[in-house]
């Protein structure tokens, strides 16, 4: 009897071993790399999503408690953009658009508004 127990102890550790480097090898496979690639791209895009939730809801708190407008549903167009970046402290609201434009002649570079 005693030495039925220990049959079943040593196949039971036995199984156990064999699983264990069968879950490591595959891991380190092509196809398990990859499964956690796709594991690690999926959380980092929830993180950048929380980010971005926090971040629009940061900037609403912000803009309640300096009593600025709402900030647009609509996305900036790239001029809009474009005109925020060449002047962020600028007056952007009723403001006319300017877009600049670059034209380069052989050996200049000057920058024309249009």
């Amino acid at each position: 009897m005693r030495r039925l127990f220990w049959v079943a102890v040593g196949a039971a550790a036995g199984v156990y071993a064999v699983r264990k480097v069968q879950k490591t090898l595959h891991a380190y496979s092509p196809g398990g790399l990859a499964d956690r690639a796709v594991g690690t791209g999926a959380g980092l895009r929830a993180f950048a999503d929380e980010v971005r939730e926090g971040m629009a809801q940061r900037e609403a708190e912000l803009r309640e408690a300096l009593g600025m407008a709402p900030a647009h549903d609509t996305p900036l167009s790239p001029a809009e953009e474009a005109d925020l970046l060449d002047h962020p402290a600028g007056d952007h609201v009723g403001r006319p658009r300017v877009r600049s434009r670059t034209t380069a002649t052989p050996g200049t570079t000057t920058r024309r508004q249009t």
